[in-house]
């Protein structure tokens, strides 16, 4: 009986291979499915009452529980998990430094503004699709205008075209959106103007951009103009002297006589690379600069006198500019007094007067 009993609880208790039942299975105390009895009065599965404790690896681990080999406790940690992540932190290094490399043969990233803000360029892309559609002659001036502005983002007539008939889009939907609670002749005003302006906006654009690049051009003129000087009486040519200054200086004027020098070493004719340079800035300025560098060049006339006298006059001219804008600042802040800060004030003195009324009806007198 003993035996038996024996035999029945081991063979209800345990599993093949003298292995105890796993901690998410409970145990069967009663022989009910060892004599094939019904599987009514046998209890279900279960966790067990008993608490566990958390082995490594945050594996749960109930009293009475053994692993597969037969052993009380849980594996030791194995070692190849740290060469595992010690190559991957390795290979993240060399692909960092790989990134690093390419990133440097590369050269310095282009600057955000020369490549044009981003709605003349999706201005562009959703013009292109319209090109097709709608037949827009470019106007005569739009080259040198383009080139006035230092050619931002490398855009082309085309593409300014294509800036153009997108604007022209986005400003008639944004009109209809705008137009349609507007009352009466608002609305047809605001969709009259909307395409207008979204037609014209790649053109003020290109104004603001030209007017922004010669006040750089003229406000880096004189110093240029020293460094010009003093490098043609150290002894270099008019070219060289360009070029060296062109490339130890930065601005618009600057890149320009380092395209010079390039052109020229190139085989471009100096009169040729400078005409060019005044067709991209027409300034009054530089056309002086150009002649005087030409007649040098042509008659042997020396040029550090007339460099001289150019770089002072470009200081007196610059001087006069700020004066005449501090000028024009005067009215402009006198109008913001007169339309703010007058009708600020008296309000504030209506306000008073008015409480004097009200509280003590009247104004004290005496």
């Amino acid at each position: 009986m003993r035996a038996g009993a024996r035999g029945s609880r081991t063979a209800g208790a345990r599993c093949s291979g003298r292995d105890s039942a796993g901690p998410f299975h409970g145990r069967d105390r009663r022989p009910a499915a060892a004599r094939r009895r019904a599987a009514g009065r046998a209890r279900e599965p279960r966790l067990p009452r008993a608490s566990g404790r958390v082995l490594p690896y945050r594996v749960a681990r109930w009293p009475g529980a053994r692993d597969a080999a037969g052993r009380g406790g849980a594996d030791t940690p194995s070692r190849a998990g740290a060469g595992v992540t010690g190559a991957a932190a390795l290979a993240g290094i060399a692909g960092a430094l790989a990134v690093g490399g390419l990133g440097t043969l590369r050269g310095p990233p282009q600057p955000r503004g020369d490549r044009g803000p981003l709605a003349i360029r999706l201005m562009a892309a959703a013009g292109h699709r319209l090109r097709p559609l709608v037949r827009a002659r470019a106007p005569a001036g739009l080259a040198a205008r383009i080139a006035a502005a230092g050619a931002p983002g490398r855009l082309a007539v085309r593409e300014v075209m294509a800036a153009k008939l997108g604007g022209a889009l986005a400003g008639a939907l944004i009109a209809a959106l705008l137009s349609a609670p507007a009352p009466g002749r608002l609305g047809i005003l605001i969709s009259l103007a909307g395409p207008v302006a979204g037609f014209l906006a790649p053109d003020w654009w290109l104004a603001r951009r030209a007017r922004e690049r010669a006040r750089r051009v003229r406000r880096d003129l004189p110093a240029l103009l020293d460094l010009l000087r003093v490098s043609i009486e150290a002894g270099l040519s008019p070219v060289a002297a360009l070029a060296a200054v062109g490339e130890r200086a930065a601005g618009p004027l600057a890149d320009e006589w380092r395209g010079v020098g390039r052109e020229v070493e190139l085989g471009v004719v100096l009169e040729d690379a400078l005409g060019r340079t005044a067709h991209r800035l027409p300034l009054p300025e530089v056309s002086a600069l150009h002649a005087a560098l030409m007649r040098a060049a042509r008659h042997g006339a020396p040029l550090s006198a007339t460099l001289a006298a150019q770089a002072r006059d470009a200081r007196l001219a610059r001087r006069r500019a700020i004066e005449e804008e501090a000028a024009r600042a005067g009215p402009k802040i006198q109008l913001v007094v007169a339309l703010l800060l007058v009708p600020s004030v008296l309000l504030v003195v209506a306000a008073a007067l008015a409480a004097a009324f009200l509280g003590g009806g009247g104004l004290p007198v005496g």
